[in-house]
Protein backbone atom coordinates (compact mmCIF):
# COMPACT_ATOMS: atom_id res chain seq x y z
CA UNK A 1 0.00 0.00 0.00
CA UNK A 2 1.22 3.23 -1.02
CA UNK A 3 1.15 5.65 1.69
CA UNK A 4 2.81 8.66 -0.25
CA UNK A 5 0.43 11.71 -0.59
CA UNK A 6 0.27 13.43 -4.22
CA UNK A 7 0.36 17.14 -3.32
CA UNK A 8 0.31 17.86 -6.92
CA UNK A 9 -3.63 16.60 -7.05
CA UNK A 10 -4.37 17.86 -3.70
CA UNK A 11 -3.01 21.61 -4.75
CA UNK A 12 -5.51 21.52 -7.53
CA UNK A 13 -8.04 20.25 -5.77
CA UNK A 14 -7.24 23.40 -3.34
CA UNK A 15 -7.02 25.68 -6.28
CA UNK A 16 -10.24 24.69 -8.39
CA UNK A 17 -12.40 25.10 -4.84
CA UNK A 18 -11.09 28.57 -4.48
CA UNK A 19 -11.72 29.43 -7.54
CA UNK A 20 -15.30 28.11 -7.51
CA UNK A 21 -15.70 30.04 -4.56
CA UNK A 22 -14.81 33.52 -6.02
CA UNK A 23 -17.02 32.81 -8.77
CA UNK A 24 -20.06 31.98 -6.72
CA UNK A 25 -19.07 35.35 -4.87
CA UNK A 26 -18.98 36.72 -7.77
CA UNK A 27 -22.16 35.57 -8.75
CA UNK A 28 -23.85 36.11 -6.02
CA UNK A 29 -22.88 39.67 -5.71
CA UNK A 30 -23.83 40.26 -9.70
CA UNK A 31 -27.37 38.92 -8.59
CA UNK A 32 -27.92 41.27 -5.89
CA UNK A 33 -26.57 43.85 -7.47
CA UNK A 34 -28.69 44.09 -10.15
CA UNK A 35 -31.95 44.43 -7.63
CA UNK A 36 -30.39 46.90 -5.73
CA UNK A 37 -32.27 50.34 -5.28
CA UNK A 38 -30.50 53.57 -6.46
CA UNK A 39 -29.57 55.35 -2.69
CA UNK A 40 -29.55 59.60 -3.02
CA UNK A 41 -26.91 61.17 -0.70
CA UNK A 42 -28.63 63.38 1.42
CA UNK A 43 -27.59 65.68 4.80
CA UNK A 44 -28.57 67.00 8.34
CA UNK A 45 -27.24 69.29 11.06
CA UNK A 46 -28.10 69.17 14.08
CA UNK A 47 -27.82 70.94 17.60
CA UNK A 48 -28.40 68.03 19.89
CA UNK A 49 -26.63 65.07 21.16
CA UNK A 50 -26.74 61.92 19.04
CA UNK A 51 -26.19 59.53 21.87
CA UNK A 52 -27.66 56.12 20.52
CA UNK A 53 -27.19 56.76 16.54
CA UNK A 54 -25.17 54.85 15.15
CA UNK A 55 -23.73 54.73 11.25
CA UNK A 56 -26.39 52.27 9.23
CA UNK A 57 -29.18 53.27 12.04
CA UNK A 58 -31.92 52.89 9.83
CA UNK A 59 -33.89 56.66 8.14
CA UNK A 60 -37.45 56.09 8.19
CA UNK A 61 -40.35 58.29 6.33
CA UNK A 62 -43.34 58.42 8.18
CA UNK A 63 -42.29 55.00 9.67
CA UNK A 64 -40.97 53.53 6.44
CA UNK A 65 -37.44 52.55 6.07
CA UNK A 66 -35.80 54.31 3.00
CA UNK A 67 -32.23 54.62 3.94
CA UNK A 68 -29.52 54.59 6.21
CA UNK A 69 -27.41 56.54 8.26
CA UNK A 70 -23.83 57.39 5.95
CA UNK A 71 -21.74 59.15 8.27
CA UNK A 72 -21.61 60.73 11.65
CA UNK A 73 -19.45 63.78 12.55
CA UNK A 74 -18.72 66.92 14.24
CA UNK A 75 -19.40 70.25 11.98
CA UNK A 76 -16.25 71.32 10.96
CA UNK A 77 -17.66 74.77 10.59
CA UNK A 78 -19.10 74.80 14.01
CA UNK A 79 -18.36 72.50 16.88
CA UNK A 80 -21.40 72.71 18.97
CA UNK A 81 -23.67 71.26 15.50
CA UNK A 82 -23.84 67.25 14.15
CA UNK A 83 -23.63 66.66 11.02
CA UNK A 84 -25.37 63.48 9.78
CA UNK A 85 -24.98 61.99 6.25
CA UNK A 86 -27.63 59.77 4.82
CA UNK A 87 -28.63 57.21 1.84
CA UNK A 88 -32.42 57.67 0.74
CA UNK A 89 -33.81 55.81 -1.85
CA UNK A 90 -34.45 57.17 -4.47
CA UNK A 91 -37.61 58.79 -5.11
CA UNK A 92 -38.54 59.28 -1.99
CA UNK A 93 -40.84 62.34 -1.52
CA UNK A 94 -38.56 65.08 0.12
CA UNK A 95 -39.90 68.53 -0.04
CA UNK A 96 -38.52 71.86 0.61
CA UNK A 97 -40.12 71.64 4.51
CA UNK A 98 -39.70 68.25 5.56
CA UNK A 99 -37.66 67.88 8.15
CA UNK A 100 -35.58 65.33 10.71
CA UNK A 101 -35.76 64.42 13.71
CA UNK A 102 -34.24 62.01 16.28
CA UNK A 103 -36.20 59.00 17.80
CA UNK A 104 -35.56 56.83 20.08
CA UNK A 105 -36.98 53.03 20.57
CA UNK A 106 -38.48 52.61 24.04
CA UNK A 107 -36.46 51.81 26.63
CA UNK A 108 -33.61 50.11 24.66
CA UNK A 109 -31.76 53.79 23.51
CA UNK A 110 -30.86 52.67 20.04
CA UNK A 111 -31.93 56.07 17.54
CA UNK A 112 -32.89 56.31 14.32
CA UNK A 113 -33.90 58.95 11.72
CA UNK A 114 -37.47 59.92 11.65
CA UNK A 115 -38.62 62.33 8.35
CA UNK A 116 -41.99 63.68 7.75
CA UNK A 117 -43.38 64.43 4.45
CA UNK A 118 -43.92 68.44 4.44
CA UNK A 119 -46.47 70.13 2.44
CA UNK A 120 -47.96 68.62 -0.94
CA UNK A 121 -47.56 71.55 -2.32
CA UNK A 122 -43.89 72.16 -1.36
CA UNK A 123 -41.43 72.25 -3.95
CA UNK A 124 -38.66 69.04 -3.91
CA UNK A 125 -35.49 69.20 -1.79
CA UNK A 126 -32.59 70.38 -4.07
CA UNK A 127 -28.71 70.00 -4.18
CA UNK A 128 -26.98 72.71 -2.76
CA UNK A 129 -25.39 75.44 -5.35
CA UNK A 130 -21.87 73.60 -5.01
CA UNK A 131 -22.79 70.35 -5.85
CA UNK A 132 -23.18 69.51 -1.94
CA UNK A 133 -25.88 66.96 -1.07
CA UNK A 134 -29.53 68.29 -0.03
CA UNK A 135 -29.72 69.74 3.18
CA UNK A 136 -33.16 68.53 5.42
CA UNK A 137 -34.10 71.26 8.15
CA UNK A 138 -33.78 69.04 11.49
CA UNK A 139 -35.91 69.80 14.52
CA UNK A 140 -35.28 69.16 17.68
CA UNK A 141 -36.67 65.84 19.26
CA UNK A 142 -38.87 65.54 22.19
CA UNK A 143 -36.15 64.45 24.43
CA UNK A 144 -34.54 67.72 23.53
CA UNK A 145 -37.25 70.23 24.12
CA UNK A 146 -38.07 68.54 27.36
CA UNK A 147 -34.89 68.96 28.44
CA UNK A 148 -34.61 72.57 27.29
CA UNK A 149 -38.05 72.96 29.30
CA UNK A 150 -36.94 71.28 32.56
CA UNK A 151 -33.54 73.91 32.65
CA UNK A 152 -35.77 76.51 31.97
CA UNK A 153 -38.02 75.33 35.24
CA UNK A 154 -35.11 74.27 37.01
CA UNK A 155 -33.49 77.70 36.76
CA UNK A 156 -36.73 79.52 37.08
CA UNK A 157 -37.14 77.57 40.01
CA UNK A 158 -33.09 77.69 41.42
CA UNK A 159 -33.73 81.34 41.20
CA UNK A 160 -36.84 81.68 43.34
CA UNK A 161 -35.48 79.49 46.22
CA UNK A 162 -32.64 82.27 46.09
CA UNK A 163 -35.32 84.87 46.13
CA UNK A 164 -36.73 82.91 48.95
CA UNK A 165 -33.49 82.69 51.08
CA UNK A 166 -32.64 86.26 50.68
CA UNK A 167 -36.20 86.81 51.57
CA UNK A 168 -35.65 84.91 54.97
CA UNK A 169 -32.01 86.12 55.82
CA UNK A 170 -31.85 86.72 59.63
CA UNK A 171 -32.45 90.65 59.09
CA UNK A 172 -35.48 90.20 57.80
CA UNK A 173 -36.68 87.30 60.00
CA UNK A 174 -35.95 89.93 63.19
CA UNK A 175 -37.87 92.47 61.39
CA UNK A 176 -40.98 89.73 60.30
CA UNK A 177 -40.62 88.96 64.65
CA UNK A 178 -41.11 92.92 64.97
CA UNK A 179 -43.68 93.21 63.17
CA UNK A 180 -45.75 90.68 64.70
CA UNK A 181 -44.78 91.65 67.92
CA UNK A 182 -46.46 94.86 66.48
CA UNK A 183 -49.59 93.86 65.01
CA UNK A 184 -49.97 91.82 68.67
CA UNK A 185 -49.74 95.31 70.37
CA UNK A 186 -52.41 96.40 67.94
CA UNK A 187 -54.73 93.95 68.57
CA UNK A 188 -54.63 94.08 71.97
CA UNK A 189 -55.51 97.40 72.17
CA UNK A 190 -57.90 97.24 69.72
CA UNK A 191 -59.01 94.52 72.22
CA UNK A 192 -59.22 96.84 75.13
CA UNK A 193 -61.08 99.80 73.18
CA UNK A 194 -64.12 97.11 72.09
CA UNK A 195 -66.52 98.86 73.84
CA UNK A 196 -65.70 102.57 72.62
CA UNK A 197 -65.55 100.53 68.88
CA UNK A 198 -68.90 99.33 69.79
CA UNK A 199 -69.98 102.63 70.73
CA UNK A 200 -68.51 104.55 67.60
CA UNK A 201 -70.22 102.21 65.21
CA UNK A 202 -73.66 102.29 66.86
CA UNK A 203 -73.32 106.17 66.40
CA UNK A 204 -72.14 105.97 62.81
CA UNK A 205 -74.88 103.76 62.22
CA UNK A 206 -77.42 106.07 63.61
CA UNK A 207 -75.44 108.89 61.76
CA UNK A 208 -75.92 106.96 58.46
CA UNK A 209 -79.92 106.89 59.26
CA UNK A 210 -80.10 110.01 60.06
CA UNK A 211 -78.44 110.78 56.53
CA UNK A 212 -80.57 108.99 54.85
CA UNK A 213 -83.86 110.35 56.16
CA UNK A 214 -82.22 113.81 55.34
CA UNK A 215 -81.60 112.81 51.70
CA UNK A 216 -84.79 111.35 52.07
CA UNK A 217 -86.62 114.70 52.48
CA UNK A 218 -84.01 116.83 50.44
CA UNK A 219 -85.32 114.94 47.67
CA UNK A 220 -88.50 117.61 47.10
CA UNK A 221 -86.28 120.26 47.78
CA UNK A 222 -83.72 119.63 44.80
CA UNK A 223 -86.78 118.59 42.72
CA UNK A 224 -88.66 121.90 43.09
CA UNK A 225 -84.69 123.88 42.57
CA UNK A 226 -84.74 121.80 39.65
CA UNK A 227 -88.14 122.88 38.54
CA UNK A 228 -86.65 126.49 39.30
CA UNK A 229 -84.15 126.16 37.43
CA UNK A 230 -85.70 125.53 34.37
CA UNK A 231 -88.45 128.60 34.87
CA UNK A 232 -85.53 130.91 35.15
CA UNK A 233 -84.05 129.66 32.33
CA UNK A 234 -87.26 129.99 30.51
CA UNK A 235 -87.69 133.23 31.30
CA UNK A 236 -84.24 134.03 29.89
CA UNK A 237 -84.70 132.55 26.93
CA UNK A 238 -87.96 134.81 26.67
CA UNK A 239 -86.11 137.52 28.07
CA UNK A 240 -83.12 136.85 24.99
CA UNK A 241 -85.83 136.85 21.98
CA UNK A 242 -87.56 140.28 23.59
CA UNK A 243 -84.06 141.76 23.37
CA UNK A 244 -83.84 140.02 19.75
CA UNK A 245 -87.09 141.63 18.73
CA UNK A 246 -86.31 144.75 20.42
CA UNK A 247 -83.33 145.38 18.34
CA UNK A 248 -85.08 144.51 15.23
CA UNK A 249 -87.64 147.56 16.13
CA UNK A 250 -84.61 149.70 17.09
CA UNK A 251 -83.23 148.71 13.41
CA UNK A 252 -86.89 149.40 11.45
CA UNK A 253 -87.50 152.58 13.49
CA UNK A 254 -83.80 154.12 12.55
CA UNK A 255 -84.14 152.95 8.86
CA UNK A 256 -87.78 155.25 9.35
CA UNK A 257 -85.86 157.85 11.02
CA UNK A 258 -83.15 157.82 8.17
CA UNK A 259 -85.99 157.68 5.32
CA UNK A 260 -87.71 160.70 6.89
CA UNK A 261 -84.94 162.84 6.72
CA UNK A 262 -83.35 162.12 3.67
CA UNK A 263 -86.53 162.47 1.61
CA UNK A 264 -89.77 163.84 3.46
CA UNK A 265 -87.91 166.66 5.19
CA UNK A 266 -86.75 168.49 2.42
CA UNK A 267 -90.29 168.45 1.12
CA UNK A 268 -91.34 169.66 4.23
CA UNK A 269 -88.47 172.72 3.86
CA UNK A 270 -89.70 173.59 0.39
CA UNK A 271 -93.54 173.24 1.23
CA UNK A 272 -91.98 176.17 3.75
CA UNK A 273 -90.82 178.72 1.63
CA UNK A 274 -93.50 178.18 -0.57
CA UNK A 275 -95.85 178.84 2.09
CA UNK A 276 -93.64 182.04 3.41
CA UNK A 277 -93.96 183.34 -0.35
CA UNK A 278 -97.87 182.82 -0.52
CA UNK A 279 -98.06 184.55 3.18
CA UNK A 280 -96.12 187.43 1.51
CA UNK A 281 -98.32 188.04 -1.61
CA UNK A 282 -101.26 188.01 0.54
CA UNK A 283 -99.77 190.67 3.20
CA UNK A 284 -99.12 192.66 0.31
CA UNK A 285 -102.60 192.15 -1.80
CA UNK A 286 -103.84 193.02 1.74
CA UNK A 287 -101.83 196.17 2.26
CA UNK A 288 -102.91 197.52 -1.24
CA UNK A 289 -106.74 196.35 -1.14
CA UNK A 290 -106.46 198.85 2.39
CA UNK A 291 -104.99 202.23 0.81
CA UNK A 292 -106.83 201.21 -2.72
CA UNK A 293 -109.90 199.35 -2.41
CA UNK A 294 -110.77 200.07 -6.10
CA UNK A 295 -107.68 198.25 -7.08
CA UNK A 296 -109.26 194.80 -7.23
CA UNK A 297 -111.74 196.44 -9.91
CA UNK A 298 -109.40 199.01 -11.81
CA UNK A 299 -106.00 197.02 -11.13
CA UNK A 300 -102.90 198.62 -9.60
CA UNK A 301 -102.99 202.47 -9.51
CA UNK A 302 -99.47 203.72 -11.56
CA UNK A 303 -96.32 204.23 -9.49
CA UNK A 304 -95.78 207.84 -8.64
CA UNK A 305 -93.34 209.94 -11.79
CA UNK A 306 -89.92 210.25 -10.66
CA UNK A 307 -88.33 213.63 -10.65
CA UNK A 308 -88.32 215.21 -13.97
CA UNK A 309 -90.82 213.07 -15.03
CA UNK A 310 -94.96 214.57 -16.05
CA UNK A 311 -98.02 212.75 -14.59
CA UNK A 312 -99.44 210.77 -17.60
CA UNK A 313 -103.32 211.97 -18.90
Amino acid sequence: MDDKTNYTLVGAFVLGLGAALVAGVLWLAAGLGSGRQAMDSHQAVIRESVSGLSVDAPVKYLGVDVGKVSYIGIDPANPQQVRLRFLIARGTPIQQDSEAVLKTQGLTGIAHVELNGGSASAPPLRPGPDGAPPTIPFKLSLGARLENVLGSVLANVDRVSNNLNAMFDADNQRAVKVTLADISSVAHALAAQKPALQAGMADAARTAKLAARAAEQLAPTLDRLSASAEAVERMADAAREASVRGGAAADAAGASAQQLSGETLPEITRLMAELAALSASLRRLSEQTTQSPNSLLLGAPPPQPGPGESAPR
